[in-house]
């Protein structure tokens, strides 16, 4: 909306072309989506408090985590709000990528807030079913795969891209990337979920993956810097920058209000919506495995629930002493802090390996 009224104005004013730069969009963007954040936060709490809409806590899991009982939730309402409306007023709506992953965002957040709502107002625990849940998911990302697979142009769609190396790519088809974007963005929507359950585990790394994620869009979306780079040149992808940037900014004001102790938590409205949103990016720039590496803390989260199910049925025993894996740590006495910011030191030094895909290849 502000692009579009800076171009018009831009006509008479030669001084508001500068708005047509996509890294000054994303600056304002990141300020803008924190500023609204800032601002609607603490009456936000006040009213998921005043509703008495709170955190339930796993009878087995660690007893620190009594305390938590009642932490107003669905908080993460409020990062969705801030993103979409920074998105709308800085980015271009003109491109398609960039209603893409709107749509993908607010669909997993929606999906998020069903079940978050029937926990936590109506009392459910049980909220959607999984096979529910799983159903309205994949319902969402196949859309989305179809429609990147056949209604926008994509070059080099029907390839994987293995980064660290300049020639190699395998060749995917249609049906093989619509199969691997529907993986992708299902698979990262679950991951961030089940890594979402600490005061502040979830949101800062995907603050950190999210900027990343910018970079890379912003490189596929420039000619010069994509050729140079030997990056595919994906025209439209540049304008994810913004996106990316809303993201960050709203995310880190979140965390103002989730960092220990946590005064909101962010809910599976906020969680699976922003796991959509990494994964539909990623899939946009060409860069799924990058997103593997730079989100690890959420790879290892998932494989820690699927390892300790897998084992229990099998051999009816455990491998950790509580899955998902931060809990494991936290029983064996790393205080809630400590498991934290590890786990952010972690993701940082990863999101740095991604990084450096863009020149060692």
């Amino acid at each position: 909306m502000l692009l579009a009224l800076t171009q018009w104005l831009a006509q008479d004013i030669r001084a508001f072309n500068v708005f047509n730069y996509i890294t000054l969009r994303a600056v304002l963007a990141t300020l803008t989506a924190l500023m609204i954040s800032f601002v609607v936060g603490p009456a936000t709490i006040k009213k998921l408090t005043a509703y008495k809409i709170g955190q339930a806590v796993r009878d087995d899991g660690p007893s620190s985590h009594l305390s938590k009982i009642g932490t107003p939730t669905m908080g993460g309402a409020l990062i969705l709000v801030s993103v979409a409306l920074t998105t709308l007023l800085w980015a271009d709506m003109r491109n398609r990528f960039v209603w893409v992953v709107l749509v993908v965002t607010l669909g997993f957040g929606l999906i998020g807030w069903v079940d978050d709502y029937r926990k936590v107002v109506r009392r459910n625990p049980k909220g959607l079913s999984a096979r529910t849940k799983f159903f309205w998911q994949s319902v969402i990302g196949l859309a989305a795969a179809l429609f990147l697979a056949f209604s926008t142009t994509l070059p080099a769609q029907t390839i994987f891209i293995v980064p660290f190396f300049k020639h190699v790519a395998y060749p995917l088809g249609t049906a093989g990337f619509i199969v691997m974007t529907y993986l992708v963005i299902v698979g990262s929507s679950n991951a961030v979920n089940l890594t979402d359950g600490l005061d502040g585990l979830a949101i800062m790394p995907t603050v950190m993956v999210g900027s990343a994620l910018g970079v890379f869009a912003y490189v596929a979306g420039h000619a010069i810097f994509s050729k140079y780079l030997g990056f595919p040149f994906i025209p439209g992808a540049g304008e994810l920058t913004v996106f990316c940037a809303a993201l960050a900014g709203a995310g880190l004001a979140f965390l103002w209000f989730n960092v220990y102790p946590a005064e909101v938590f962010m809910g599976d409205v906020g969680a699976l919506a922003l796991g959509a949103a990494l994964g539909v990016v990623a899939v946009i720039v060409r860069q799924e495995i990058v997103l593997f590496i730079m989100g690890g803390v959420f790879v290892v989260e998932t494989l820690s629930v699927v390892l300790q199910v897998a084992s229990f049925k099998l051999t009816g025993k455990r491998i950790f002493r509580m899955a998902p894996l931060h809990h494991h740590y936290e029983l064996k006495g790393w205080k809630e802090n400590q498991v934290v910011v590890r786990f952010w030191i972690i993701t940082m030094m990863l999101v740095l390996v991604g990084l450096s895909t863009l020149k060692l290849r």
